[in-house]
């Protein structure tokens, strides 16, 4: 939740709503309350433990993307601004919007708003500016809401900036 809260800034988002575990890999659902009682989730992140040991730590790799997906750029990759960011969608009258983020900045490093989408395993693309990225991985985050909260579902990826 502190990932998703304090470097995503997506406040809203206040449940764990599923956790699977399988050795050194864990997929954390996380989501909202739904206005008349449940919950509905907003991405399932990826994490991975880094160094052996109960005290190891975890590391946030990405999400299982399903309905909104970020397949560019590819994880791990070597990025410059401006950063060409795509993807596939499934929902209807979605507006993306990509951040990129870092790790010790305050706010994002890049915005782009928004790229009107729908449809069944509809490409989207966008491209976003970003300035002041440090040696630290970047995270690059798509979101689409607005419906019932401002995030209902999100995706990442982290990347490099060159």
């Amino acid at each position: 939740m502190a990932f998703t809260r304090d470097l995503l800034g997506f406040t809203e988002l206040d449940q764990v709503t599923s956790v699977d575990v399988a050795g050194d890999e864990a997929w954390i659902g996380v989501g909202y309350a739904l206005p008349g009682g449940g919950s509905s989730t907003a991405a399932v992140i990826h994490l991975a433990r880094f160094g052996r040991g109960e005290h190891a730590p975890w590391e946030v790799v990405g999400t299982r993307d399903e309905d909104l997906v970020l397949d560019t750029p590819r994880y791990g990759s070597n990025v410059t601004s401006p950063l060409s960011v795509g993807g596939e969608i499934t929902g209807v009258d979605e507006s993306l919007r990509v951040d990129v983020r870092q790790v010790g900045h305050e706010g994002r490093l890049g915005h782009f708003c928004c790229a009107a989408a729908g449809g069944q395993r509809q490409r989207w693309e966008a491209t976003v500016d970003y300035s002041g990225a440090g040696p630290a991985a970047l995270t690059v985050v798509v979101s689409t809401g607005g419906h019932v909260m401002d995030v209902e579902r999100f995706a990442i990826t982290a990347v490099r900036s060159s």
